[in-house]
């Protein structure tokens, strides 16, 4: 056998190599999709939107996670795109996101335009960037702690200085004759006008219960409802929803 031939050989086998590796690397990639449809857009105990479709794309790699949300209000103008790389270290998770509000008002500082997706000039761009981690204590106890803050993007002071608003949540879920519950408590720890809070403030406690609607043998629906309190603002909303997947 020529040089060429050897040579042809050789590459034909690496692709063998490659196309099996890359088959079985594969195997290992979850996607998942889903919607859920709710009655109002509540985020960290604030309302964002009325009536809104909030579907979900999510891939996972081994302990590497790769999610886009949305949210677009059914008879408003809100829209929202969020995109978040999230890395699990035994108890821990990792994350890091991008979130967008289309139309979101940034004050006087900046022109309509400067909300445009494609706009990532940090002075007035409408992206927020967040990092957070989070902990789980257990199986048996899955009391998940989280602290995330806003590292670039809108969140600034009056000075234009970046504000670094954070929020810390402690979730706990568990059932009750076959409902699922989930409690929640989030605060915002110092000033934020993200979080329109001048101090440490309470702006989240929360309530949640799921449960699985059997329609047909072979189709049930996930319906939720979720009792809300915001004390740092005295407002309260109750959420109605239900999930497509």
């Amino acid at each position: 056998m020529n040089f060429l031939g050897k040579t042809i050989l050789v590459l034909l086998l690496i692709g063998v190599v490659v196309e099996v590796k890359a088959r079985n690397s594969l195997k290992s990639v979850v996607f998942k999709v889903s919607g859920d449809v709710v009655s109002s857009y509540i985020w960290r105990g604030a309302y964002n939107a009325g009536a809104s479709i909030q579907p979900t794309l999510s891939m996972g790699i081994g302990a590497f996670s790769f999610t886009a949300w949305g949210s677009k209000e059914i008879s408003g103008t809100h829209k929202e795109i969020d995109l978040t790389a999230a890395y699990r270290w035994g108890k821990f998770n990792l994350f890091v996101a991008d979130y967008w509000w289309e139309g979101e008002k940034l004050g006087d500082r900046v022109s309509w335009k400067n909300n445009n997706y494609f706009h990532f000039d940090n002075r007035n761009t409408a992206h927020h960037v967040e990092v957070g981690i989070g902990y789980v204590v257990s199986d048996k106890f899955p009391l998940c702690i989280s602290w995330s803050t806003m590292v670039w993007g809108a969140d600034k002071k009056d000075n234009e200085k970046q504000n670094y608003s954070s929020y810390a949540e402690m979730t706990c879920p568990f059932s009750v004759k076959n409902v699922d519950l989930n409690f929640t408590l989030g605060f915002s720890p110092y000033e934020s006008e993200l979080y329109a809070v001048r101090g440490f403030s309470i702006t989240n406690i929360g309530l949640g219960a799921s449960k699985e609607i059997q329609i047909t043998k072979a189709f049930s629906l996930p319906v939720f409802t979720r009792i809300i309190f915001d004390p740092a603002h005295e407002d309260a909303h109750f959420v109605l929803g239900f999930t497509l997947r």
